[in-house]
């Protein structure tokens, strides 16, 4: 039973997310404000601690990147009508860049599905601290105005996004753990090296 539970451990904490995203609805509508910050402190928290465990118990696996993908889609597209909702001047005032990420998510998604027959969400070094900004982000907000901090990350993920769709077009259907695009330029020029072997 024990090892059962530290095999599935870091696939519940990324289910976990999809799962109480019906408790933060509600409670974004009808609880009271300091309880919806406190759930979703939790909730958020769970996109540091699978991928942590994962790797420590040495569970990384495709199913794994898969929860984790799809669970952060629901996640933080759900935190921007939080925001909406909570505090609608900070997305109104972003909404041409609003526009552009959502754009270009689809546009990823699309490029994704026509080229590996399946829509495929990196999880680049960059996309990962654009995460990292929209959950502080939702929090910061309920302390001071966070309308540049919103206009930052949003930016931060259009580039997240356009490097995206550059590794899916140059690279193909890479390790959705990639670190960015220059990790696998570096990586290509290192391999078409003449004359090196793993034992020069």
């Amino acid at each position: 039973m024990i090892t059962l539970f530290k095999i599935n451990l870091p696939n519940m904490l990324s289910l976990s997310r999809i799962i109480f995203m019906p408790l933060l609805f509600w409670l974004l509508h009808t609880g009271p404000p300091l309880l919806f910050l406190i759930v979703y402190i939790l909730v958020g928290s769970t996109d540091f601690w699978d991928g942590l465990l994962a790797r420590k118990l040495n569970m990384v696996t495709a199913l794994g990147k898969t929860l984790d993908s799809v669970a952060d889609l629901f996640f933080y597209i759900s935190s921007a009508y939080f925001l909406y909702f909570l505090f609608p001047e900070i997305i109104l005032a972003n909404m041409n860049y609003l526009i552009a990420f959502f754009a270009l998510l689809g546009l990823s998604f699309l490029i994704s599905a026509y080229l590996f027959h399946k829509p495929v969400m990196m999880h680049t070094s960059l996309l990962r601290l654009n995460g990292v900004l929209v959950y502080l982000v939702v929090i910061l907000s309920f302390f001071m105005d966070t309308t540049y901090f919103v206009r930052a990350a949003i930016i931060s993920y259009i580039v997240g996004f356009s490097e995206e769709i550059l590794i899916f077009v140059f690279f193909g259907n890479v390790d959705r753990d990639t670190k960015s695009i220059f990790h696998l330029l570096k990586e290509k020029n290192r391999r078409s090296k003449p004359g090196k072997t793993p034992f020069a």
